[in-house]
């Protein structure tokens, strides 16, 4: 994340949000303020970071906050806090991801050895993000036919094979490998099945017929 990580407070509670807002700013970090989950869900230019949810509040509580995040695949971790707190309600929050589930009022340090925890798993998001739209990025490069012979190799077709599916020769699919490897910059076919399980390109199998050579 660029700059200091951000940490969103949802909370109907005016005070509490300002006292929580002046203990993480003299932390070193940048904090953003909401009074309900709606104003937080109408921040569409939100930077990403971790979410301190009050559970209690008018309209949308934050549970149903939570609903609503996962359906739009906003993955933030999310500390939940709460002056009403019991076991039922912390179970199904963290059981739907919550990050932790901290009781009012909330001692100083062990709010922020939450956020840092949260923060330090947003960031490990963001890495395998990365990483993933890398290998997104490399197999953008490979041309249709060079698609459909990756989609193949990778579950352990023979060059004999791909060739009969695909109604060409061996020395030609034998040239599509050799592309295919240079553009994912890979070293081994073990390589070539890691970047396709990593991207999800083993599922579902391919409706191609590839029943012709033994």
């Amino acid at each position: 994340m660029a700059g200091a990580p951000i940490v969103h407070i949802v909370d109907d509670d005016a005070s509490f949000r300002s006292a929580i807002s002046r203990v993480l700013k003299a932390s070193g970090y940048a904090v953003a303020d909401y009074d309900s989950a709606a104003s937080f869900l109408e921040a569409t230019d939100a930077e990403p970071g971790c979410l301190l949810l009050d559970v209690q509040m008018p309209a949308l509580n934050g549970l149903e906050l939570q609903q609503e995040l996962a359906k739009l695949s906003h993955h933030w971790p999310i500390i939940f806090m709460t002056g009403h707190g019991d076991i039922p309600t912390s179970v199904r929050a963290i059981k739907a991801g919550a990050e932790d589930f901290l009781s009012k009022p909330i001692l100083k340090q062990t709010l922020l050895e939450a956020i840092e925890r949260a923060l330090s798993r947003l960031r490990e998001v963001q890495r395998n993000q990365g990483r993933l739209d890398a290998l997104r990025a490399l197999i953008a490069q490979l041309t249709p036919r060079e698609n459909e012979v990756f989609a193949l190799m990778v579950r352990g077709k023979m060059n004999k094979q791909i060739a009969y599916s695909l109604g060409t020769s061996e020395r030609t699919i034998k040239y599509h490998r050799q592309m295919i490897m240079q553009k994912l910059q890979v070293g081994s076919f073990a390589e070539a099945v890691s970047v396709a399980e990593r991207t999800g390109m083993l599922t579902p199998e391919p409706s191609l017929d590839v029943k012709g050579a033994s």
